[in-house]
């Protein structure tokens, strides 16, 4: 990895935030935003709990900026690619240092009683690093399964990145930012599927950004997968455009369903109802219901796809394990009123069940013979 060991100083006017930073967005992060632009955009990063430890404490060397010489703006220059929440909270800072009680009211509570190191702004550390392809691995680890994690969209974005631009492989994506290849495989065909989403008019895809992560999980379904015609083992390659064109009006109702649009709620309200969504687009007459349906209920779609059989087999065999423990140990209590009370209840309740299914008692009796 071409990065320097040594650390270098220089003064606050000659660092770069980075136009670039996968944190601004998708719509913002492109080399042309400007540097006021991606500060304002950074407002909002909770930078004063930094500002307050560089008042206290200075900055230490061991926080160094990396940095990259790169043309920006039409001209070299040394941009941080990594550290850019320490810069941006320097730059508003000082901000607030130079209108001396005339900006951001946060900023100069921030300085009220207080004195700014001397040469805080004047000598910033910094390790210089040949391009931003020799700091990938550190960032990866870092962003997408380190410490400081980016949001999902974030991380999808940047293994896709590195698979598009870096030309890697889904194995040499997951050594370099440790993580697994199935992880790897599922982020970058979610994000296509989002990049895929965006091209279609009929479909918001605000609400997709901010909960990609349910998008991410929806994937691991199989009536997603059967619905949609993805293919979630798909190489690089073969996941360009995972929907295929005959799938598209598909595509536009499900993303309806999961996410909603301006002006009309999900169907999915929470993450954890994405297994049974599966389930739903696993069934003819479910998805039926949906489709012809102004406002369908989730509940009902599930019932329709016999999700409930599911949910009374589980009820019944953990009941049925309960009671099979009971027998161990029931013939020692045998006086006991309060047991006797509890069978008796039991015992009420299995003879309802048996009425359900004419001959089960008969046959339950003979194989007992």
């Amino acid at each position: 990895m071409a990065v320097k060991t040594t650390i270098e100083y220089t003064s606050l006017d000659e660092l770069l935030l980075d136009p670039l930073n996968p944190r601004l967005g998708r719509e913002n992060a492109n080399a042309d935003t400007t540097q006021a632009k991606v500060l304002e955009l950074m407002k909002d990063w909770s930078l004063e709990e930094l500002a307050v430890s560089f008042i206290e404490s200075g900055f230490w060397p061991q926080e160094a900026l990396l940095v990259v010489k790169e043309k920006l703006y039409g001209k070299p220059a040394l941009v941080v690619v990594e550290g850019n929440r320490r810069l941006a909270a320097l730059k508003l800072l000082r901000a607030a240092v130079d209108k001396k009680g005339g900006g951001d009211k946060r900023w100069n509570a921030l300085l009220d009683g207080k004195t700014v190191p001397p040469q805080l702004f004047n000598r910033i550390p910094y390790i210089e690093v040949e391009s931003r392809t020799d700091v990938d691995a550190f960032l990866g680890f870092r962003h997408v399964t380190g410490i400081m994690e980016w949001r999902p969209v974030e991380k999808a974005e940047y293994i896709a990145k590195l698979i598009e631009q870096r030309r890697m492989t889904y194995a040499d994506v997951t050594r370099r930012i440790g993580s697994r290849v199935p992880t790897v495989r599922q982020n970058y065909i979610s994000y296509r599927l989002f990049l895929q989403m965006e091209d279609q008019e009929e479909i918001s895809t605000k609400q997709v950004e901010q909960k990609f992560s349910v998008l991410f999980l929806s994937l691991r379904s199989e009536g997603v997968q059967s619905y949609l015609d993805i293919d979630i083992r798909a190489e690089p390659k073969d996941a360009i455009r995972p929907v295929p064109g005959n799938r598209l009006k598909q595509l536009a109702k499900f993303a309806l369903w999961l996410f909603g649009s301006d002006g009309k709620e999900p169907l999915i309200t929470d993450s954890r109802q994405v297994d049974k969504f599966g389930r739903i687009l696993e069934s003819k007459q479910a998805v039926e219901y949906l489709e012809r349906t102004k406002d369908p209920k989730f509940d009902f779609a599930y019932q329709l796809a016999g999700g409930d059989e599911l949910e009374i087999i589980t009820l019944l065999a953990e009941a049925a394990d309960n009671v099979e423990l009971a027998l161990g140990q029931a013939h020692r209590h045998v006086k006991s009123t309060r047991l006797r009370n509890a069978v008796k209840r039991l015992g009420e309740d299995v003879l309802q069940l048996l009425s359900l299914f004419p001959g089960l008692q008969k046959e339950i009796a003979a194989e007992s013979q």
